[in-house]
């Protein structure tokens, strides 16, 4: 019986902390000014694979992706660590008590309260426990939460966390115990799909049926998804949609735009959308895409900035920035930045063809913009370019940056590194 007492006991007190307190996540976070350019000395390094997900619990960074093998920060030896594992953000020591073994790529964490995590991909087990594609670990015992039980079919890509409400987003057809394709939300606790939450997504642009990320602002009262679908309840929404969230049943909002329906490489991306971010107070975001050197008469291979009040159809973004022809992956917005990463070269750049345009700034893998205006910061610390950068991860200690390549900001950093706040 003792297994079974101390399971339970975790998971109460893992009830308790989530119904005290709501998730934090990048969009959360509000710094006064652009971190540094220099990043700090102590992150581990991800010696093979690529780091796509970051969540911070507690002192611990989480990181997962698809990788095999770290060490730490002027070491040589290595550790085996199966496709996630978490170090002390102070001293930069990787756990040795978080370590799971998950059987595929990690591709979203989001933290919970006293000591979990919340972990997406697309695994089928964890720690040799079937648990699907979502899963809770607590990072303070490797303990899977068995009395979390999501039931999620396949892929999940996307993930955030709200208090007692968990959002996913991805290519399944079930989740929480009910049918659900590509979006659901899911109790905290249980896993149990939300009654109050439940959306038809359909006709993909191209390939398979998927929303790829989705944004939630600080309050829980909005929701921002993109992906393949082209519609939304019926209703026309090419590559992108926001929903109304609040505390009764949720709606699609009128809020619609044509700006992604444009082709972008239809041949090479069933999506050209890529990540987005809400403004710490919630009043705005921010969507990067992929897609290929089109120009500015499309939204390929640029970052916008969207109004998130606005609502009705023929939506414009407030502004956009282009890099010429290259992939933007990532964004986090701090309220002082909108930080930007992929395999860009320049940005500013909207007369570039796979070239710099007259104005284009050279930003190689990484950057920032001025949230009012859309234009390049001076922030400029560099990065091999690789794929590109997966997770931008803003908190007050700086911030976190998840790739798959082993220089940043002009220092060896193995696909894993953060630049302090000032």
């Amino acid at each position: 019986m003792r297994p079974f007492i101390a399971c339970l006991t975790a998971t109460t007190l893992a009830a308790s902390a989530l119904t005290a307190a709501a998730g934090a996540a990048s969009a959360d976070i509000a710094m006064p000014s652009v971190v540094s350019a220099n990043p700090v000395n102590n992150t581990p390094h991800v010696l093979d694979g690529t780091v796509r997900a970051i969540a911070v619990v507690g002192n611990l960074v989480v990181v997962g992706g698809n990788f095999e093998e770290v060490r730490e920060a002027g070491t040589s030896k290595k550790l085996k660590r199966h496709n996630l594992f978490a170090y002390d953000m102070k001293t930069g020591k990787i756990s040795t008590v978080f370590t799971p073994k998950v059987d595929g790529t990690v591709h979203a964490l989001q933290a919970g309260t006293g000591g979990w995590v919340y972990m997406a991909g697309t695994f089928k087990n964890v720690n040799g426990r079937a648990t699907g594609t979502v899963a809770s670990v607590k990072t303070t015992t490797n303990q899977v939460h068995t009395g979390f039980k999501p039931n999620v079919n396949y892929r999940v890509t996307t993930m955030v966390r709200r208090g007692l409400r968990l959002y996913i987003g991805g290519s399944f057809t079930k989740a929480g115990g009910k049918s659900r394709t590509a979006l659901a939300r899911l109790d905290a606790l249980t896993g149990a799909a939300d009654g109050t939450f439940n959306f038809s997504i359909t006709h993909p642009r191209s390939g398979t049926l998927k929303v790829y990320k989705l944004a939630v602002d600080p309050s829980d009262t909005r929701m921002v998804i993109n992906g393949t679908f082209t519609r939304v309840n019926g209703q026309s929404r090419p590559q992108i949609a926001m929903i109304t969230l609040g505390s009764g049943t949720a709606k699609l909002s009128t809020w619609a735009t044509n700006e992604y329906a444009d082709a972008c490489n239809l041949n090479a991306f069933d999506t050209y959308t890529r990540g987005m971010d809400f403004s710490p107070d919630g009043k705005y975001f921010v969507v990067v895409t992929t897609g290929g050197p089109y120009g500015r008469t499309t939204l390929c291979d640029s970052a916008a900035r969207w109004e998130s009040s606005r609502t009705g159809s023929g939506q414009k973004p407030t502004w956009v920035n282009y890099t010429g022809g290259d992939t933007l992956l990532s964004t986090s917005v701090t309220g002082s930045a909108v930080y930007v990463g992929g395999h860009q070269r320049w940005l500013d750049n909207p007369y570039g063809h796979d070239s710099a345009g007259p104005g284009a700034v050279s930003r190689p893998g990484i950057g920032a913009l001025d949230p009012a205006t859309g234009k390049a910061l001076p922030w400029n610390p560099t990065r091999t370019l690789g794929h590109g950068v997966e997770a931008l991860v803003a908190h007050p200690s700086g911030l976190l940056v998840g790739s798959d390549t082993e220089e940043l900001g002009h220092e060896y950093h193995g696909r894993l590194g953060m630049f302090p706040a000032k």
